[in-house]
């Protein structure tokens, strides 16, 4: 505290513009920021409304409508124009949970979490089951199961071992990592061996997903009541990972019920069933799929510039606001969506005089595979398969992304344009207090950045400390108010504020890399 105190003292006596290099960084706006981002946040009250009060946020889903509204309604009070839940093309069924009940009730009785993965159908009411379990390894295996599915709880017959926790959970980048990523060099992609390594993979993974399917058109057809699945390696201590349960486009059949179990309860089940003690477990699930409108939305909103000059070119950020169905989506990614939001109501309240239009999206299918802000990007700037390019694409400057949960922005990703270097790293500087620091030609994926990455747009992800989000709340039911940072999303959004600013004032739009190649539809490489 002290030491940031006596560097706002510093800036304080700072010209009011300071040239460092060719940036000009208007010293008192990023004071004016600092001290509007910092100490008058609202970017708790926002969250809050995302998560708790909207619930999970699956695409499509009753629970995205409430928060997307929300998100609009906010930024149109904050003053935005163009506020609005637009569609981007057709997504598929909305789906909605609204009844789970899972317990064991011989050789005893006990309830257990349970979470059913997405696009799955229920049970009918409450149903009571035997435990049937599956140890089939290939699909002539499975074979032996047939005809004795009806009614029956299915398991695999796998144990996943119980890994001992004895690190912390979270935890944050240390300075020699971070020098690591300030040194990196750019690599050339060897496409041959990544296509090798993911043939490698194929086999196996691709054997399971036969027999898993074959085995659940089985259970369909015997009228079994439902499989359950033991999540993710990561599952430990009551947190259970579950995501999509199969096809939800709008022709696509209702899956058939798939139900995640704590790896602690799971194993319990088959510890018991191998040892020839009938299991028996009652399961009442209730879902609703949503078939009326298909399509998929985003929301987009926008300050409009005031150079008569550079008015029309954008500047934007953005984050995904969809999520699975688990917990709340906090961390992934609500945490996101309410830091941009926050950027943007600290640049109104401070009402900078932005040269560039700065525009805000909020995505919805980033789970699916980033199909808001691909097919956004899409409509609006180029088409990736044929690399035509749209009037708006030569009037963009900028894309910020923030996906990688609650941790603060200790720098910024590249992502191979090394000509931005310099440009953030003085970008940075009035932040070295907050600890930003670090500027890595490093790429990152997964996220919405690489929607106008791939047609050559400057699209960027911020360096983020990992926090807790890989080992407990990614994709989990841990994933929830309770798990967020409030210092550390008030610095994200003290720090996106700032880049907006500086993107907005900017004489010239940020360097672009070479213009890629059009892409085959569904090319991975």
């Amino acid at each position: 505290m002290r030491k940031q105190t006596r560097y706002a003292a510093l800036l304080a006596f700072a010209i009011p513009f300071m040239s460092i290099g060719q940036e000009k960084i208007d010293q008192a706006m990023m004071q004016k920021i600092r001290k509007e981002g910092l100490e008058n946040s609202h970017v708790m009250e926002i969250i809050f409304n995302l998560t708790d009060k909207s619930g999970n946020r699956l695409t499509n889903s009753p629970g995205f409508m409430r928060a997307a509204n929300y998100a609009k309604e906010t930024l149109a009070g904050w003053g935005l124009t163009n506020a609005a839940v637009t569609p981007w093309g057709e997504f598929g069924k909305g789906w909605e949970l609204q009844k789970s009940y899972v317990a064991i009730t011989a050789p005893y009785y006990k309830p257990l979490s349970a979470y059913p993965k997405t696009w799955t159908a229920g049970t009918k009411g409450l149903q009571h089951a035997e435990v049937l379990l599956v140890k089939a390894a290939d699909s002539i295996a499975l074979e032996a199961y047939r005809g004795q599915l009806k009614g029956k709880a299915i398991l695999l017959d796998t144990v996943m071992a119980y890994k001992q926790s004895f690190g912390a959970d979270a935890k944050r980048f240390t300075d020699d990592e971070l020098a690591k990523m300030a040194a990196a060099k750019i690599q050339p992609v060897d496409t041959a061996a990544m296509r090798r390594q993911f043939g490698n993979r194929g086999g196996g993974f691709a054997t399971a997903a036969r027999v898993a399917a074959l085995l659940r058109e089985m259970a369909k057809a015997e009228g079994a009541v439902a499989i359950f699945s033991n999540g993710s390696p990561r599952s430990h201590d009551g947190t259970i990972f579950a995501q999509g349960g199969g096809a939800y486009k709008g022709t696509d059949p209702e899956n058939f019920l798939d139900i995640v179990l704590g790896v602690e309860d799971y194993n319990t089940i088959v510890r018991l069933s191998r040892s020839g003690t009938p299991v028996k477990m009652d399961v009442d699930v209730k879902t609703a799929f949503q078939k009326k409108d298909l399509n998929g939305y985003n929301v987009i909103a926008e300050i409009p510039g005031t150079d008569p000059k550079l008015k029309d070119e954008v500047v934007m950020i953005g984050a995904h606001l969809d999520s699975w169905q688990t917990g709340t989506g906090a961390t992934d990614n609500a945490a996101g969506s309410s830091v941009m939001m926050e950027a943007i109501r600290i640049l109104k309240t401070l009402g900078i005089n932005n040269r560039r239009t700065i525009r805000i999206g909020l995505w919805s299918g980033e789970e699916q595979g980033l199909l808001g802000s691909r097919n956004y990007v899409k409509n609006t700037f180029a088409d990736p398969v044929t690399m035509d390019l749209k009037p708006a694409h030569e009037k963009f400057s900028s894309y910020f992304n923030i996906d990688n949960g609650t941790g603060k922005i200790r720098g910024i990703y590249l992502q191979g344009n090394e000509a931005c270097r310099n440009i953030f790293s003085q970008w940075l500087e009035p932040f070295k207090d907050l600890g930003a620091t670090t500027v890595t030609i490093n790429t990152t994926g997964g996220t919405d950045h690489l929607s106008f990455d791939g047609v050559g747009l400057p699209g960027f992800q911020f360096i983020q400390d990992p926090m807790e989000y890989d080992t407990r709340t990614h994709h989990s039911n841990m994933d929830v108010y309770d798990h967020l940072s409030a210092d550390d999303l008030k610095q994200i959004a003290t720090i996106v504020a700032a880049f907006v600013y500086n993107a907005s004032q900017r004489d010239e739009k940020l360097p672009r890399k070479e213009l890629p190649k059009p892409r085959p539809a569904g090319a991975r490489f």
